[in-house]
This record gives C-alpha cells, sequence and structure tokens, in this order.
C-alpha cells in the first residue's frame, strides 16, 4: 500500500467514524431554540440525545455480524443511506417524539460508520500498528467538535435549527460518495455465518468471556460513560448556568475538542517508546486525578474559568485513553473482527446512554452531577485496568 492511498483511506476511515459525533455536537447548540419551537423545555430535548445513544448502541450489535458475512462495503452503503433518509425526517420533526423516534433511526443509520471503521482497521494494518491508526482516525474524529458546534450554532441562527439536520445529511451523502469511490472491500465475508439470534447471542458472549477484551472494552465504557455525560450536560452548564450564548458555546465546545486532538498526537509520539498497556494506564491514573479534583473544585465554587480548564484537562486524558483501550480490547480478534468492534462500540455507547441519563435524573441546577459522573466513570475505568494488571493475565487468540 503507498503512502497517498494509506492516507486516502485513512481519511475515508476518518470520516465514517466521525459521522455519529458530528450528529451529536452539530445540533447541541439549537437545544433551546428546539424546545423553543417543539413547545418543551431543554432538559426534554436532552432526551432525544438519549434515544440516539440507545439507537447507536443498539445498531453496532445488529451491524457486527452483518459485517462479518457479507463484508464491509455493503453494510456501511446500507447504513449511510438510512442515515440520510432519517436526517431529513429530523428536520420535518413535527413533535419531540417524532425527534426522539427520527433521532434513533438516525442513529442505526450512524454507527454503521463506528464499526465498520475499526474493523477495516484490523482488516488492513497489522497489530502494532492499530493503535496509532486509531489514534490518526482520533485525530480526524477530533476535528468534528472544533467545526460541528460553530456550523451548527451558525446554521441554527442563520436559518433554523431544522437546516442543522439538512446539512448532516449533505454531508452523509459525501462520505457516502467517498466509501464508493475510495475505500475497497477489505473482507470478502463468510457467508456461513449465522445470524440466527441465539447463534449471535453465543458469539458476543464469547467475545465479552476474552479478559483482554472484558477488561479493556468495559475501561472504555467507563470513559465513554463520563465523556456522554459531559456532552449531554454541557449545553446546560455552560449557557443556563454560566449564560454563554449558542455561539459562545459552540465555540468553547470547539476549544474543548482541542484537548482530544492534542492527546492522540502525544499518544502516537509516546507508542514509539511505550506499549498500549502501559500508556493506558498511566492515563487513567491521570484522569482519575482531574476528574476528582474537579469534583473539589465544583463542591467549593470555583469560578467558571477555573472549571473549564479542568474539563479540558479531563478531556485531554481522554485522548489518550481511548485509542489504546479500544486497540487493546479488540487484539485477540481477527476473522470475528466485526463482532468484536460491534460489541465494543456498543457497550460504548450504552454507557453512554447511562451517563447522559445519570446526569439528567441527578440534575440540580448545579455543576455537581456532572462532576460526580466524570469522577465515578474515571475509577471505575482505573478499577477494571488495575484489576486485570493484577491477573497479569497474557492476551489469548479467540477465532
Amino acid at each position: 500500500m503507498n503512502r497517498r492511498v494509506h492516507n486516502i483511506r485513512i481519511l475515508v476511515l476518518g470520516a465514517l467514524t466521525a459521522v455519529g459525533p458530528f450528529s451529536i455536537d452539530m445540533y447541541l447548540p439549537g437545544f433551546p431554540e428546539i424546545a423553543k419551537d417543539l413547545g418543551v423545555n431543554i432538559a426534554q430535548v436532552g432526551l432525544s440525545l438519549t434515544s440516539y445513544f440507545i439507537g447507536i448502541s443498539l445498531g453496532q450489535l445488529g451491524y457486527g455480524p452483518l459485517l462479518d458475512k457479507y463484508g464491509r462495503r455493503k453494510p456501511v452503503i446500507a447504513g449511510l443511506s438510512l442515515y440520510i433518509l432519517a436526517a431529513i425526517g429530523c428536520g420535518l420533526a413535527p413533535s419531540l417524539h417524532w425527534l426522539i423516534a427520527m433521532r434513533f433511526v438516525l442513529a442505526v443509520g450512524a454507527c454503521v460508520g463506528i464499526v465498520a471503521s475499526r474493523a477495516i482497521v484490523r482488516d488492513l494494518f497489522p497489530l502494532n500498528e492499530v493503535a496509532r491508526i486509531f489514534s490518526t482516525l482520533m485525530l480526524v474524529l477530533g476535528v468534528s467538535p472544533i467545526f460541528a458546534p460553530s456550523i451548527g450554532a451558525f446554521v441554527a441562527e442563520s436559518f433554523s435549527w431544522r437546516y442543522v439536520f439538512v446539512v448532516l445529511a449533505v454531508i452523509a451523502a459525501l462520505i457516502l460518495a467517498l466509501v464508493v469511490r475510495f475505500l475497497p472491500e477489505s473482507h470478502p465475508g463468510n457467508r456461513s455465518i449465522s445470524l440466527h439470534p441465539v447463534r449471535l447471542m453465543e458469539r458476543y458472549l464469547g467475545v465479552l468471556k476474552d479478559p483482554t477484551f472484558f477488561a479493556y472494552g468495559m475501561a472504555s465504557a467507563a470513559a465513554s460513560a463520563g465523556l456522554f455525560a459531559y456532552i449531554s450536560d454541557s449545553p446546560f452548564v455552560f449557557m443556563n448556568l454560566f449564560g454563554l450564548s449558542q455561539r459562545e458555546f459552540g465555540l468553547l465546545f470547539s476549544l474543548s475538542a482541542c484537548g482530544v486532538i492534542g492527546a492522540t498526537q502525544v499518544n502516537r509520539f509516546w507508542l514509539r517508546k511505550k506499549t498500549s498497556r502501559e500508556i493506558s494506564i498511566k492515563a487513567v491514573i491521570a484522569q482519575s486525578a482531574v476528574a476528582a479534583l474537579f469534583m473539589c473544585m465544583v463542591v467549593f465554587g470555583a469560578p467558571p474559568v477555573a472549571l473549564y480548564v479542568f474539563l479540558f484537562l479531563y478531556l485531554f486524558t481522554l485522548g489518550s485513553l481511548s485509542p489504546n483501550t479500544t486497540a487493546i480490547a479488540i487484539e485477540p480478534f481477527a476473522s470475528h473482527a466485526g463482532s468484536a468492534s460491534a460489541l465494543l462500540g456498543s457497550t460504548q455507547m450504552a454507557a453512554g446512554a447511562f451517563g447522559s441519563l445519570l446526569v439528567s435524573f441527578f440534575h440540580n441546577g448545579t455543576a455537581l452531577p456532572i462532576a460526580a459522573v466524570l469522577l465515578l466513570t474515571s475509577l471505575v475505568s482505573l478499577g477494571l485496568q488495575f484489576a486485570y494488571r493484577r491477573r497479569t493475565i497474557s492476551p489469548a487468540g479467540t477465532e
């Protein structure tokens, strides 16, 4: 594979990965307008985010076996086509219930990019390069929160929140064209794979029982719960609590993504000298320390600027943690990379839905709920990694 082809494929895979997060970040600044237009409050609009998390979690479990049975390209094309139709449906939503339902369908279409990109990386690249490739994908992924909220705020203020979904449909159509043009089939598929629910459950249980997958996959899921709790509660914290405008929130949210981007590039440098396991444990220790300090600052009433600095540091540690835990979790799998990627992504999104529900349930008009969730999820991720290290289990190949 020459350098040009390599770079094009990484770009397309990064774009596929970014479809899901872009669908979240771009419509966040429109929450107040959506609430006003549909006659509900911002907390109720947040349910459309929760339904998205549920859809993207369940959808991945369906795509995993399809990717292993039929190859990578056909499910990707089908999923992106569904996404385009659902985005148009969101833009036409006459009520909150319709929006919640369409956001679920939108998620089912979007999640194919998450599952397929990880599986294709596992197909195309040697194991010792997988973590570095995931860091590169996270660089592309990290660009979306920089531009998406600002684009969403501009579209919502200049036209309407409904046109945000029109823009998302156009973006998905462009990515679909790139997939058809530049992304080859990386796995021929195995038609003997059964899609019977019982067989699928047995396959997923087999993946989950792998000690390496369980420890690092669940650690990654716990970190995702913290991330999505931040995403879910940030419109309230920054716009309602701190008094920022839609545009100011979009800019500040974009700046937060720089923490993730910076960490992914630092991680690529660290991988030249350290293993993914060494980097992962140090990153989660740092994340737990930052989350604990953030909790203390919220409790003792630190100014908004100080709180934002620690949220930025939290996201920086996440940028070092995620690519390494992802690479380690799917490392034992080769022929079933689609199923392993699907289960990993599903648990991450399910944890994300739980994190967003948790901050909504404990909503009390302060930043305390988000601080508590960030600390809790960091400690869970830390505990899982330490438990694995104490057992000193070496990765076992699973076919």
